[in-house]
C-alpha cells in the first residue's frame, strides 16, 4: 500500500519540478506557477480525471473500456440534441444524455460477462457503435447551445464555469473512492481483477460485478460528455477523440496495474494532474502537438515498465 501511495507521488513531484524549471516566465514569475494557470490545469484535467476515475474501476477488475471517449460525445451529443428538441428541459437532456452512456455501459458488461468475450474487443465495438450512433442522430453536424442570454443559456454557462468542472471531478472522484475502498463492491472488483476463480469459487457473482462496473464507467463518461458540451457550448459527436487513451495513461501512471487487481483512485487523481501538469508545460512551450502525444506514450510504457520492475522486486 505504501508504494502504490508514494510512485504516484513521486511522479507528480518529478513533473512539477519539471514545469517549474522549464516555464517560460512573465514579468520575472514562472507563468507554470501563476493563479490561473494552475486553476486552467484543474479545469483542463477535470474530464479525463472523471473519464479516468472510471477506467480505474474497471481496469482494477480485470478489464479495459475503449469506449469512453465516443460515450463522452455521444453523451454531449444526446444532451444539446435533446435540449434543444424539447424546449429547453435540462432534467431531461441531463437524464437522456446519462441514461444512453449507461445503456452502452451495461451493454458492454452483458457482452463481457454472459457471452465471455474480450473487454478489448467488446469496448472496441463499443467505441465504434456509439460514435457512429451520435454521428447518425444528428447527421454528423455540431449542434450549438448556450449562446444566448436566456436563464438557460446561464444555466448552461453556469456549468461550464471552472467552480463546478473542477467540483465535479472531485464528486466523481470522491464516489469511486467510497465504492472502492469502503463497500463490498469495491472488495469484489479486485478480488474478480485477481483471481477470477478464486473470486467464482468464493461466491461472489462475478458476472454482476462486471455489468456493473462497466454501466459504472459509462454514467461517469456521460458526466463528463455533458461538461465538454457545457464547456464548449456545443454538442460534437466528433469529440473526445483518443480521450480514452489519456484515461487509460493517467490510471496507469496512478499505480493501477493493467492486469487488474491493485489500484487507487487516489492514484488516479495524481496521475491524472501529473499527466495534466506535463501537457500544459509542453503547451506554455508551444511543443508540438505531434510530439506530445510522442511523449505520452512514453510515458505510458515507462509507467507500465515500473510497475513491472515493482511487481518482480515484491516477488
Amino acid at each position: 500500500m505504501k508504494q502504490n501511495w508514494l510512485r504516484p507521488l513521486g511522479t507528480l513531484l518529478f513533473v512539477v519540478l519539471l514545469a517549474t524549471i522549464f516555464s517560460p516566465y512573465s514579468d520575472g514569475y514562472p507563468i507554470f506557477w501563476k493563479a490561473m494557470n494552475l486553476s486552467n490545469v484543474l479545469r483542463q484535467i477535470s474530464e479525463i480525471g472523471i473519464l479516468a476515475t472510471g477506467m480505474t474501476l474497471v481496469i482494477i477488475c480485470g478489464g479495459i473500456d475503449l469506449s469512453v471517449g465516443s460515450l463522452l460525445a455521444l453523451s454531449g451529443t444526446v444532451f444539446a440534441h435533446t435540449f434543444l428538441n424539447l424546449q429547453w428541459n435540462l432534467p431531461l437532456s441531463m437524464g437522456a444524455a446519462l441514461g444512453v452512456s449507461v445503456l452502452f455501459g451495461l451493454a458492454s458488461g452483458l457482452l463481457v460477462s454472459r457471452l465471455n468475450m474480450q473487454p478489448f474487443i467488446v469496448t472496441l465495438a463499443a467505441m465504434i457503435g456509439s460514435r457512429g450512433f451520435a454521428r447518425w442522430l444528428v447527421d454528423n453536424a455540431n449542434i450549438d447551445i448556450g449562446f444566448g442570454s436566456g436563464p438557460i443559456d446561464r444555466v448552461i454557462g453556469f456549468i461550464a464555469e471552472k467552480k463546478v468542472v473542477v467540483p465535479s471531478f472531485l464528486i466523481v472522484a470522491g464516489i469511486g473512492l467510497v465504492l472502492l475502498r469502503f463497500t463490498r463492491f469495491g472488495r469484489y472488483l479486485i478480488a474478480v481483477g485477481g483471481s477470477e476463480d478464486a473470486a467464482r469459487l468464493s461466491g461472489i457473482n462475478v458476472g454482476w460485478v462486471k455489468v456493473r462496473v462497466y454501466a459504472i464507467c459509462g454514467f461517469f463518461a456521460g458526466v463528463a460528455g455533458v461538461i465538454h458540451c457545457c464547456q464548449n457550448h456545443q454538442g460534437s459527436p466528433n469529440a473526445g477523440v483518443s480521450y480514452e487513451l489519456d484515461a487509460i495513461a493517467a490510471a496507469v501512471i496512478g499505480g493501477t496495474s493493467l492486469a487488474g487487481g491493485k489500484g487507487s483512485i487516489f492514484g488516479t487523481v495524481v496521475g491524472t494532474l501529473a499527466l495534466g501538469i506535463l501537457s500544459n508545460l509542453l503547451g506554455l512551450n508551444n511543443v508540438d502537438e505531434n510530439m506530445q502525444w510522442m511523449l505520452k506514450a512514453v510515458i505510458i510504457v515507462v509507467a507500465v515498465w515500473l510497475q513491472l520492475v515493482g511487481r518482480k522486486r515484491v516477488a
